[in-house]
């Protein structure tokens, strides 16, 4: 799915070169898909989280390689370093996350970059969940980014039903009648995946309310 190299990382400037957005999130798992703060669980000596904060403390030797990623992650709005650090601390800083090895992080931060719509793409299959992190609010921007492929499959197919038109259409009728149930197999996918993330959101909405009063009336009782 990605490369097995934890240098596989752009260095901010490299971000910004291929006109990707740097966005800081407070979620860990979205690192190095979105860019995140340091947060106060890196003073954790728990194993689980002292391996996931390590190989996240090591990102940043990759993410910060030169002075001009260093001025980046100081910009307001990123505040990925602390302003009254300086580039020759950070650098002394940096120097000893050289060391750091894989076996000393946690299986994430064996790998670099993910791309976050390959996660979403193998969530139901890898993970049981309809996606990793939903980035779409609205059923027209999810439904929107299947329009394409689907309109490019279909303009394909009639390209080649119209050739067969030409010259061979009684000898592969069979592939018009395919393509017709094709169509309709599509579509009525398209009405499913509608209604199961429509049941989706309100199976959610109801069990969370149903816990909501389960938990008053338990604090009632006390």
């Amino acid at each position: 799915m990605t490369t097995l190299s934890s240098s596989n990382i752009n260095a901010l400037h490299r971000q910004r070169v291929k006109g990707r957005e740097i966005i800081v999130t407070e979620d860990p798992r979205l690192h190095l898909m979105y860019l995140s703060e340091s947060s106060d669980c890196l003073g954790n000596h728990q194993s689980n989280i002292c391996k996931a904060t390590t190989g996240f403390l090591r990102t940043y030797r990759y993410l910060i390689q030169h002075e001009s990623d260093f001025n980046i992650a100081q910009q307001d709005g990123l505040n990925l370093i602390p302003k009254d650090v300086n580039w020759a601390s950070f650098c002394r800083f940096s120097a000893e996350l050289c060391h750091i090895e894989d076996s000393d992080v946690s299986g994430r931060y064996r790998y670099g970059e993910l791309r976050l719509t390959r996660l979403n793409l193998y969530a139901p299959l890898l993970l049981r969940k309809f996606h990793y992190e939903q980035v779409h609010g609205q059923y027209g921007d999810f439904f929107g980014q299947l329009y394409g492929p689907v309109l490019f499959v279909f303009a394909v197919v009639s390209i080649i039903l119209s050739a067969m038109q030409v010259s061979i259409w009684s000898v592969c009728r069979w592939f018009s009648i395919l393509t017709l149930m094709g169509a309709a197999v599509i579509s009525a996918w398209f009405i499913l995946l509608w209604l199961w993330i429509f049941l989706d959101e309100w199976i959610y909405t109801v069990r969370h309310k149903l816990e909501k009063e389960r938990e008053s009336r338990n604090r009632s009782r006390c």
